[in-house]
């Protein structure tokens, strides 16, 4: 691991794989951190040269100050790229990943080369439903404080991380998923653990709640259209049963991307495919890549 220290304060720490001419970034999603691209960056092409990052308040990387926005996630991307000296390189976004790296794309012409979402949440940003005791209905919140407070997410998951419930955070994984390969018992347990070194629940969650890039109001905010400005090629993927992301957020991105975009759907995978058919997925990346 290494880490860069920002201009507002915070401290990004990443892991760096030696390659060749071919630059690539790595941002993971929520639950995650670096250490989750462990796969990809052990068996990915050696021809590329990987960078793995922790987000703020995730891993190893300090949570000086509270993420109200995928744009403070993706505005510590540009500071990160700029204080190690990172240009022209892609960048792969999984999951709540792929909102920063699109935020990333949209304001920030001029670095990135190629656009890979794996898994990712809609241009249109991740509703977040939810109940404030057990006996209220579902329904979809507004403020952060909120969410913060919702019974059914929120609580349960940041008390697994404060008690080490690990079995707790196991059952949610392999429901929703791992649900038809998991990782090896070691690396598993490795993975159950860097889940605890979320800081952020909360303001994850209501950071996809209000994104929204789109030109198209999502429900609970107007669209901001940034998606127009996205301007390099971009590959969208996803598992035909990815329990996290609906094929309908899917068909939103495809559609709000335009010609930009390229779909494909990894046969037999979930939302990791990392773990689902490593083989797969990587093919699919070297080969747009190498487009």
């Amino acid at each position: 691991m290494k880490e860069v220290h920002l201009p507002n304060g915070e401290t990004l720490a990443y892991r760096e794989r030696e390659g060749g001419d071919q630059k690539v970034l790595l941002i993971h999603g929520n639950m995650t951190s670096s250490k989750h691209w462990d796969l990809v960056y052990e068996n990915l092409d050696a021809k590329y040269k990987l960078y793995a990052v922790d987000l703020r308040g995730f891993g190893l990387s300090t949570y000086n100050n509270p993420v109200m926005s995928i744009k403070d996630f993706s505005d510590d991307v540009k500071l990160f790229v700029d204080a190690i000296g990172l240009k022209g390189f892609a960048i792969v976004g999984w999951s709540t990943g792929g909102a920063v790296s699109m935020q990333f794309v949209a304001d920030y012409p001029g670095y990135c080369n190629k656009l890979i979402l794996l898994a990712s949440e809609s241009t249109r940003g991740y509703p977040f439903e939810g109940k404030l005791n057990e006996n209220d209905v579902p329904r979809r919140f507004i403020t952060h404080d909120e969410i913060k407070k919702d019974v059914t997410k929120t609580i349960p998951v940041q008390m697994a991380y404060d008690t080490n419930n690990t079995e707790l955070l196991r059952l949610i994984w392999n429901a929703v998923i791992y649900t038809h390969h998991q990782p090896s018992p070691e690396l598993y347990e490795e993975y159950l653990q860097d889940m605890r070194t979320q800081r952020n629940l909360a303001e994850v969650h209501h950071s996809n709640n209000i994104f929204n890039i789109s030109r198209h109001h999502n429900g609970l905010v107007d669209g901001n259209g940034k998606v127009d400005d996205i301007h390099v090629p971009v590959l969208v993927l996803r598992g035909e049963r990815d329990y996290v992301v609906t094929a309908e957020m899917t068909k939103e991105l495809v559609e709000d991307l335009g010609e930009k975009a390229k779909f494909i759907e990894l046969k037999n995978c979930g939302h990791s495919p990392l773990v689902d058919d490593l083989h797969q997925l990587l093919s699919a990346i070297t080969q747009f890549l190498g487009e």
